[in-house]
């Protein structure tokens, strides 16, 4: 059973980036368009899956969602409380973010017992007594020791780096964690081994997780709904079953046949992707899939299609998809 209200609503979320020319007077020339009118309901417990390609705004929605940055247009909200670079730390403490690179995202400078416990430093009024117990614990339940807590940072493996990166988002017993392409710097025996912690980590503390990645195998594995983005658009939206057993967009169908299957004799639905990404500072009028659409009509070029249920809970933004 979920709650009757979501715990994460984003409401028609845009963001914009300018582009400026010239060193001195810098004027804008344009807008990158990363967050295009992006609007979902997440409910307590609940893994959505977000996917699509380098460059289609997946991390820059992470972003808003957590507060770094704030939306041009639109709110995220977090129980119904606006989410914002400038909310409480009382706010701010329950969305957490897991980093793509755990190479980069911890200070090599830190011992990893300084790096867990630094949010409670910030976020918390525990005695050094309590911080300590908390962070072997939380330690322990990452499946590293006591005695690591004294290490630094290069004296981990890539696996072991990405657990301190989970425990450090852990530890402040957040509601909502914001995984941002996580398993990208991992190899795949080292991925099967995370991807199990979160979700039995998941089930014992009632998470709730947004999962970014560009892994079609991943998301399948971990989410419970899956939102397929692209050019800052979502073009896909539907429980994950759903999406992967009746995938509707075209897009969407060329991603889920980029998943290697063992059976050689296996026959797929092909939809080849041709030429690369627009450049988002020059997105096409109407559909933003239509430069790389083998399908594509003539009204593809004219209107935008609306995100908007083809089935029950199944949302597609194609017009050829009704």
């Amino acid at each position: 059973m979920v709650d009757s209200d979501p715990l994460l609503r984003l409401i028609n979320i845009k963001k914009y980036f300018p582009v400026r020319k010239g060193l001195v007077f810098q004027k804008d020339i344009g807008q990158v368009k990363a967050v295009e009118r992006v609007s979902l309901d997440l409910y307590k417990g609940e893994t959505l899956g977000v996917i699509g390609e380098s460059g289609c705004g997946k991390s820059t929605l992470a972003r808003v969602i957590v507060g770094l940055i704030d939306a041009t247009s639109g709110e995220a909200r977090y129980r119904n409380r606006v989410i914002s670079t400038k909310m409480p730390n009382s706010m701010r403490k329950m969305i957490q973010l897991v980093f793509q690179d755990p190479y980069s995202s911890l200070n090599p400078r830190m011992r990893t017992r300084r790096i867990i416990e630094e949010p409670l430093r910030i976020h918390s009024k525990l005695t050094t007594k309590e911080k300590h117990e908390k962070t072997e614990l939380i330690m322990e339940s990452m499946g590293l020791s006591k005695d690591d807590l004294n290490k630094y940072p290069h004296e981990f493996s890539g696996g072991q780096r990405q657990r301190i990166g989970i425990a450090r988002a852990l530890i402040l017993d957040p509601e909502i964690l914001i995984f941002d392409e996580p398993m990208s710097a991992l190899d795949i025996s080292i991925q099967a081994k995370i991807l199990n912690l979160l979700k039995s980590t998941q089930k014992e503390k009632k998470l709730t997780y947004v999962f970014i990645s560009h892994d079609m195998s991943v998301i399948r594995y971990i989410s419970d709904h899956v939102a397929v983005m692209y050019l800052g658009h979502i073009v896909e939206l539907a429980p994950k079953k759903m999406l992967f057993e009746d995938t509707m967009h075209p897009y969407s169908i060329s991603l889920k046949n980029a998943i290697p299957v063992a059976d050689p004799n296996a026959i797929k639905q092909r939809i080849l992707l041709k030429g690369d990404i627009p450049i988002v500072v020059e997105t096409p009028h109407g559909c933003p899939f239509q430069s790389r659409c083998s399908l594509v009509r003539s009204i593809c070029l004219k209107e935008k299609p609306e995100l908007i249920a083809r089935r029950n809970n199944h949302f597609v933004a194609c017009h050829l998809c009704n």
